[in-house]
């Protein structure tokens, strides 16, 4: 079927939503959101569903062109499939919320959906790592394929839910991050203790095992920090999304691969009860929305860092490799993390025990199949 078919039949309410996991009734008005508005009304096709405009919150400036524009795409699309019925507008970072607060003001009702990582808040529970990456943990691929086919999303979904009162959808993926900049170089373990580095997450937990000590700040305020010396390293995404943010300006070394981040997802945050007023026409159309600028953020951050890498390399950047030391160390740290979170935390064990299930299975795939071509097709490039 052509596109704009698909959109029009899901206008019509000729598709009905196939939400996974929590869903909860559907009911056809729906009612005024804090920071969005609602009414019924007869334009589109179907005059049955109801105009509907929501403000997103997101934790990314807008000069972030492939991290905001992929918010922006899913909001697009939203109103695109609905035929202007229901309008999404993606705010930056700091304008309805700080980057980091995304997920408290959704779950609070203060806003109705967001657009964030949910490592970002990793404080409130260990689980929260699932949803976007787990040092030593997928690559895009397997993290979709873990989300959509694995059992992964409809676990999480049951945590959001009983947490924090949302519910969430893949909607990006950075595929495998670089691992970061440093002012100096890092040859050893010796080198990092005292270092203080911007890195979130569970990353900044294995860090901080590894003597670094862990600044968690949002991607606008990384320069500054670097500039001033108030951190002497940072992590952001990779080549691309690094150069906007000018990080090459004000350290030298750059590091890879980024463990800490081999496949990390982003995510549609939903306050479920307002996913629960909305019709299953418009619960479908979110889904459809989440699942395009899932696979489109990770297609635009595959096609363009390499060409980012190469004029960062020739602007003089000094590209470096952490050394066996430092990786042998990382993992070893990340998996007594992972075990004493298991140890202590019921709702961390029990995603756990499968995550790591299907990590040994589709590792063990990856590295017969995929691996072997990889291992061959790259030993010819020159």
């Amino acid at each position: 079927m052509e596109r704009r078919k698909i959109l029009t039949a899901l206008a019509q309410g000729g598709i009905a939503a196939t939400t996974i996991g929590i869903v909860g009734g559907c009911n056809k008005t729906t009612s005024t959101a804090s920071s969005g508005t609602a009414s019924n009304g007869t334009a589109g096709t179907n005059a049955a569903l109801p105009n509907l405009e929501w403000q997103m919150a997101t934790s990314w400036p807008t000069s972030l062109d492939t991290l905001f524009g992929g918010a922006k795409l899913f909001a697009d699309r939203v109103s695109e499939m609905t035929n202007g019925k229901f309008k999404i507008t993606a705010r930056a970072a700091g304008e309805l919320a700080p980057g980091l607060e995304v997920l408290n003001v959704v779950s609070q009702g203060a806003v109705p959906c967001g657009h964030t990582a949910s490592y970002y808040y990793v404080g409130k529970s260990p689980v929260m790592g699932f949803g976007s990456s787990l040092p030593f943990g997928f690559t895009a691929q397997q993290q979709n394929a873990w989300l959509y086919e694995g059992g992964g999303l409809k676990r999480l979904q049951e945590f959001y839910a009983g947490k924090f009162n949302v519910i969430q959808f893949p909607a990006g993926n950075t595929g495998a991050q670089m691992g970061g900049w440093f002012r100096k170089e890092i040859a050893s373990l010796n080198d990092l203790q005292g270092l203080k580095m911007r890195i979130p997450g569970l990353g900044g937990q294995v860090m901080g095992k590894l003597g670094v000590t862990v600044q968690t700040l949002p991607g606008g305020e990384i320069f500054q920090a670097l500039q001033t010396g108030a951190i002497d390293a940072a992590e952001w995404v990779g080549p691309y999304d690094d150069e906007k943010l000018g990080l090459n300006k004000v350290a030298n070394f750059y590091y890879y691969p980024g463990w800490w981040e081999p496949g990390t997802t982003l995510e549609v945050q939903i306050n479920l009860n307002e996913w629960k007023k909305l019709p299953p026409e418009y619960q479908a159309v979110i889904q459809t929305a989440a699942a395009e600028a899932n696979m489109s953020i990770l297609s635009r951050y595959e096609s363009q860092n390499n060409e980012a890498l190469q004029r960062l390399v020739q602007g003089g950047v000094q590209l470096r490799q952490y050394s066996d030391e430092i990786m042998k160390a990382a993992e070893q740290a990340s998996f007594a993390i992972y075990d004493e979170f298991a140890a202590k935390d019921a709702d961390f064990k029990g995603i756990w025990d499968e995550w790591k299930q299907f990590r040994d299975r589709v590792y063990a795939w990856n590295k017969l199949n995929e691996g072997g071509f990889e291992r061959f097709s790259y030993s010819q490039l020159q």
